[in-house]
């Protein structure tokens, strides 16, 4: 009990926070505006050196751990992650994810910047996972050098990592523009990226080709820059004026396909490189759907025999099937074809810009300019600090004794610079030099050696003070940087081009495919197909508590139907309109499949083949009249679904049949009177008018009705048992009232 109060006082203790009113807009700069920043220049959005925050983390973190050396082993991918996280604070898992694409292993870059050893996984199966990191071993790939060069030489900004322990760089000082050369997707809060990749020996020569004329018309980017080049290959169907949409725009659509060979020895299909917004998996489930489906019956099987030595899904064809026909339509029905869609956002000094080709290579013109400037920079400080101490060098050259002397008889260490200075008329950071030389090296050759390199200081030093003092020349020099990487790194593509004047259009056949069918009706209106295979040793049917089957048939999946219904109407149908189903479903309820009136239910179906003139459709009505009308009626110029006044309203329905002149059919007409009467339909008169209410076929007293017209009755009342002891009249006479009456009794 003690414990409950003491529960209950500190519950009672417990103090809210006050409400307190706050404009919805201020809400939203205070606390969503900076996580929307953060996202977007933090995480999402890659930069000017076609890297986003956690690959350049990554790739520096590796770098400064002299994985970029030619003679350094690979190390474990765990030692890497865990560095890694100095300067990424974000989980273990998220750090290892960004490395494995970015390895060689992975196929997801034209130029990978990791070295892997191990299983990575692939970007073109979803199914084929990496290994845990402490399996796997990486290093920088060779091609890391042009990220980081002259990154030692303050060619980029530095900054503090997440806790200042370490510094960082801003960007990666790419020697060539790698923002177009490694494809990048992100999604940021309110926007997003997908940049595609091109081949990186196009690039530099389109990059060259702007350096030279900066007003490079499109024609001619076009001309050098023909289209991406996607790591995974495959067929780019190519439209120069989408391209051209895409290089102007920064956004639009690039349509890939996928590529194949066709062994004719073992009658297969083989995709060797599909689409890299795909994978192997997504066009495997789409074909077997297909196939489950019936609506690929040229394929037997479908495997995927990907293995070391790269991606390959095998199809197994049919005889006879036409491999190019096939894939054709395969290319229209599943991701064997399928587009990337482009949209070039990237950050500029923080800020994101979507921009077209011409214009990002423009920005990374610019940027690596500014790059190279502080490289040079850096240098020119670099030599003209080396010069200033090889001319005191020469100085002392003049009177080596001299040096000697001054440091032999100077007393105080502190005193040796300011003597020195003094005595040479030089300032302190040369005398510092004089100082820290060895006192072997006092002597005439070794300051004739060092002096020598003056010369080739100053011509070095007026050569990058050239540079930098022509843009001009500027350019030459990354110009010849951007020719000895191409000679260097580049290859051929990967992707081909197929012109789309050169591409067959996949016409759907909207023809059905034939089958042989089972269709039934119900009394209630439920109508089955059902295939023969379906049908082996499963005939008995599900149905509703008290329906009954009315009609059933065996046709073909290509049939046409002709439906009547209770309101005076007639529907068409085809058998290929209707789903297969089997023998233990309900079926489709057809008012609703056909969108009858409410209340309206089929009366009668058929397989309609044609519309001949000996042929009749024959209605009873419950006010004993009946009709006889052509079929050719019913036939109508266009494809009409729906018939209003099919016959006549005057009474209601109470059977409809058909007929044909050479066969005609026996009615037996039963009324609510306990009579019943047999009528060949050949006797019914034929009226040429569909709404024509007939002639009298059996005389109805006041209030009484016809209640059932049968030509099968035959079959159906000999099971009731008994029937065939009554003696059945000629056509056109009355039953007698005794026989009638045991009828009845059967019927009910």
């Amino acid at each position: 009990m003690a414990k409950k109060t003491k529960k209950a006082n500190e519950a009672k203790e417990i103090v809210h926070a006050p409400a307190r009113p706050q404009l919805i807009t201020e809400t939203i700069e205070t606390n969503y505006m900076p996580y929307v920043m953060s996202v977007i220049v933090s995480r999402a959005i890659p930069e000017i050196d076609g890297l986003k925050p956690a690959h350049r983390k990554l790739l520096y973190t590796m770098y400064k751990m002299g994985l970029l050396s030619k003679d350094h082993p690979r190390v474990k991918s765990a030692n890497i992650v865990g560095r890694t996280m100095q300067l990424n604070p974000h989980g273990d898992m998220a750090i290892y994810e960004t490395m494995v694409r970015l390895t060689r292993a992975n196929e997801a870059l034209l130029h990978p910047f990791v070295d892997s050893k191990g299983s990575f996984g692939k970007q073109y199966s979803s199914n084929m996972k990496f290994a845990a990191s402490r399996y796997t071993e990486a290093k920088l790939d060779p091609i890391c050098q042009e990220l980081f060069s002259g990154i030692d030489k303050d060619a980029v900004d530095m900054v503090d990592n997440y806790d200042g322990t370490q510094k960082e760089p801003v960007l990666l000082p790419t020697t060539f523009p790698n923002v177009l050369v490694t494809p990048n997707t992100g999604i940021a809060v309110g926007m997003a990226s997908s940049i595609c990749s091109f081949n990186l020996a196009e690039i530099c020569d389109a990059t060259i080709a702007l350096l030279k004329n900066p007003k490079l018309s499109m024609d001619k980017l076009l001309d050098i820059l023909k289209a991406p080049d996607f790591p995974g290959g495959g067929a780019i169907i190519y439209s120069r004026e989408a391209m051209r949409e895409v290089y102007e725009t920064g956004s639009g659509s690039v349509p890939i396909r996928s590529r194949y060979n066709y062994d004719k020895n073992e009658n297969c299909i083989e995709v060797t490189q599909i689409p890299y917004s795909t994978t192997i998996e997504l066009i495997k489930k789409k074909i077997e759907d297909m196939m489950k489906e019936g609506k690929l019956r040229e394929v037997t099987e479908v495997r995927d025999e990907s293995d070391i030595t790269g991606l390959k899904l095998t199809l197994d064809l049919r005889r006879g099937t036409d491999p190019d026909k096939l894939m054709t339509k395969l290319f229209k029905t599943t991701p064997l074809e399928d587009s990337f869609k482009c949209n070039f956002n990237i950050l500029v000094n923080s800020s994101p810009r979507q921009m077209g080709v011409r214009e990002i290579l423009s920005e990374w013109i610019i940027f690596r300019m500014g790059c190279v400037r502080r490289e040079l920079t850096f240098d020119l400080k670099k030599k003209n600090d080396k010069l200033h101490l090889l001319r005191a060098l020469g100085q002392i050259l003049l009177d080596i004794d001299k040096a000697i002397k001054i440091i032999r008889h100077t007393e105080n260490e502190d005193d040796v610079i300011p003597n020195l200075m003094a005595g040479f008329s030089i300032d302190k950071i040369q005398a510092e030099y004089i100082a820290e030389i060895k006192l072997r090296n006092l002597n005439k050759q070794y300051i004739l050696n060092r002096i020598s390199e003056i010369n080739g200081l100053q011509a070095e030093i007026a050569k990058i003070e050239e540079i930098l003092g022509d843009e001009l020349k500027l350019k030459v020099l990354i110009a010849s940087q951007l020719s000895e990487i191409k000679k260097k790194y580049g290859q051929p593509r990967k992707t081909q081009l197929i012109h789309a004047d050169d591409v067959e259009v996949y016409v759907e056949d909207t023809s059905p495919e034939n089958y042989n069918v089972r269709i039934y009706m119900s009394r209630e209106g439920y109508f089955k197909k059902i295939t023969m295979q379906s049908l082996r040793g499963n005939d008995e049917q599900k149905l509703k508590e008290n329906d009954e089957i009315v009609f059933e048939v065996e046709t073909e999946n290509i049939s046409d139907l002709i439906i009547v219904t209770d309101k005076c109407q007639l529907y068409r149908a085809k058998t290929s309109d209707f789903e297969c189903v089997k023998a233990s479903s309900m079926g489709e309820y057809l008012p609703a499949k056909l969108g009858m009136d409410e209340g309206e239910k089929p009366v009668f179906m058929r397989v309609q083949t044609g519309y001949p003139e000996d042929e009749s459709f024959i209605f009873i009505f419950e006010n004993g009249k009946g009709v006889r009308v052509p079929v050719s009626n019913y036939e109508t110029k266009g494809n009409r679904r729906k018939l209003i006044n099919a016959y006549s309203s005057a009474s209601p329905i109470c059977g409809v049949f058909y007929d044909s002149e050479k066969s005609p059919v026996d009615i037996m007409l039963i009324s609510d009177a306990d009579r019943a009467i047999i009528i060949k339909s050949s006797l019914i008169p034929k009226k040429s008018t569909r709404t024509s209410g007939g002639v009298t076929l059996m005389t109805m007293k006041k209030g009484n009705r016809l209640v059932r017209a049968l030509t099968d009755y035959d079959e159906k009342y000999s099971k009731l048992g008994g029937y065939r002891k009554l003696k059945l009249p000629a056509s056109g006479q009355m039953l007698a009232d005794e026989d009638l009456s045991a009828l009845q009794m059967r019927i009910d």
